[in-house]
Order: structure tokens, then C-alpha cells, then sequence
């Protein structure tokens, strides 16, 4: 958890899912700037899904190999049903981690003994995030608490929202999105949205006239660029990636954390209106 120091208030509470082969640590800088401006960031390592956690007696829990096997063998253009499959099995172990997480702080929130950080926590103010197949999880949240008011997804489809398949492709929901919501994207998908069947959601939210629904854009980066592995290493993003970034990573980073604390401040501190939306 990251979190302001020396408070002696509350602050907004905000949960974030790794992405498919990711960790709790995937986005520290956007962690710590969020946590610099006045809230309180839970990131969570998603056991089995996540490259590898900590039990609480210390051993070491690698990723689960069925897993990894799936992830890698998921097309959704080559066998739809099984990545409807898929996506079921991956969304509902995830959401259920999320769901358990916010109802364990809310819960200590309220405890008088509870550890300092719980009691920083707003209870009436929450956000959620992730990025790539954790954003998907995040996505899902919104729909299912109804006190979460702000999600964020970086790069990432509303797997929550497919019901079933039907003559070759996804069948989603037909319920508006209850909250405001930002979508962040890089060239990995951005120009590709529309032949994607696990994005066709996505594409429709960029012509959809929902005032609270935001999509931005950062041109010259990679789907590993949005995360601190860029940072960290440059040259196993860029394989990744499966080409280098054109756009500085440093700049990446810095608007992924600006976007989204502006986008944050709007709906969960109420201090502005949201408009940064657009390529960058």
C-alpha cells in the first residue's frame, strides 16, 4: 500500500490488478504519485496469475503453469469460445481477489485497533485500476460494486461485459457503463481496436456519446510501456513490445500519472472537470 504520510485526514481509496504476467509493483510511479496528491493506493499481487508473490510465512508462490499455458494460448480470432471460456475463469478468480481486498479495507476502516493505513481510508470514496488483463478485472468491479465510483484501464478489454458468443463473435452486454470511466491506450491496440472481438466494446466507447466515458491515446509506446518495466527493462518492453518505442519513457509514465490523478481528482475529489482526453 502507498499512502500519504503524517495525515491526519482521509483520502480516497484506490485498488489496482496487475496485468497477465505482472506484479503488485507493475505501476509504483503512478502508485506514488497518487499517493503524493492525497490517497491511498492498494496494488495486488493476484496469486497464481502473478509472476510470483510472497506467502505470509515468507515462501515464495511462482505462477501457475495451466495459467501461463492459457494466456499464451488464447486467440480469440482463431477459437472464440474458448477465449469466452477463458475470459470467464481468468475475470472471476480476479474480481473475486478485488472484491475480497476492498471489503477486507473497508472493514479495517472501521476498526479501532486496525493498522494507521486503514483509517486514511474514505470509505465513501473508491476507485479501481489495472492494467491490460487486470484492467479487465477493474472494468468488471464498476459494473458489480455500487461503491465504486471511478475506473481506470490501461489497455484493456471489457472481458466482464461479454455474456456468450453467438455466429462467430462476442456477445456483449447492452447496459450502459454505470460510472465514469477512463481507457488508456498505446499503439499496441489503439490502431487495431476494431478487429480485435475482445475490444469491439472498446471501439464503441470511442463514438459513444457518454459524457463520463474518457480515451486517451499515447502515441510512439508499446503495451509493456505503460507499465514501470519500461523503466526497469528497457530491452525485454522492447521485445515485448515487439518493437522500440518512438516516444520517451520517461514522457509516457509522467502522462499516464497526470491523466489519471486529473481524471481521479475529477470524480473522486470532485476538484475539476475531466478533459484530458485525446492522443498524446
Amino acid at each position: 500500500m502507498w499512502f500519504p504520510k503524517n495525515a491526519d485526514t482521509t483520502f480516497p481509496l484506490i485498488v489496482f490488478s496487475h496485468g497477465a504476467f505482472g506484479m503488485k509493483t507493475s505501476n509504483k510511479s503512478l502508485y506514488n504519485e497518487l499517493a503524493s496528491h492525497g490517497y491511498v493506493v492498494c496494488s495486488i499481487d493476484h496469486t497464481y496469475q502473478c509472476l510470483y508473490t510472497k506467502g505470509d510465512d515468507g515462501h515464495t508462490i511462482l505462477m501457475d503453469m495451466g495459467y501461463m499455458k492459457e494466456v499464451a494460448a488464447e486467440d480469440s480470432q482463431s477459437d472464440i469460445q474458448k477465449s469466452y471460456e477463458y475470459y470467464q475463469k481468468w475475470m472471476k478468480i480476479r474480481t473475486g481477489d478485488i472484491n475480497f481486498v476492498i471489503d477486507h479495507i473497508l472493514s479495517e476502516a472501521k476498526n479501532t485497533d486496525a493498522d494507521t493505513v486503514y483509517k486514511l481510508v474514505d470509505k465513501s470514496k473508491i476507485g479501481v485500476m489495472g492494467h491490460s488483463l487486470g484492467g479487465s478485472a477493474a472494468l468488471g468491479i464498476g459494473r458489480m460494486r455500487e461503491d465504486v465510483s471511478a475506473v481506470i484501464a490501461l489497455e484493456s478489454p471489457f472481458m466482464c461485459d461479454i455474456e456468450g458468443v453467438k455466429n462467430g463473435g462476442f456477445v456483449f452486454t447492452d447496459k450502459i457503463y454505470p460510472v465514469p470511466v477512463l481507457n488508456i491506450y498505446s499503439d499496441g491496440i489503439w490502431s487495431i481496436l476494431s478487429k480485435r472481438p475482445q475490444y469491439a466494446e472498446n471501439s464503441a466507447l470511442l463514438l459513444n456519446t457518454n459524457a463520463s466515458a474518457f480515451n486517451s491515446h499515447i502515441s510512439g509506446v508499446g503495451h509493456l510501456t505503460l507499465t514501470d518495466l519500461a523503466l526497469e527493462s528497457p530491452l525485454l518492453t522492447r521485445i515485448i513490445n515487439g518493437k522500440k518505442s518512438t516516444t520517451d519513457t520517461y514522457y509516457c509514465l509522467k502522462t499516464i500519472n497526470k491523466v489519471c490523478l486529473e481524471f481521479f481528482d475529477s470524480y473522486l475529489k470532485g476538484e475539476h472537470k475531466f478533459t484530458s482526453s485525446g492522443t498524446y
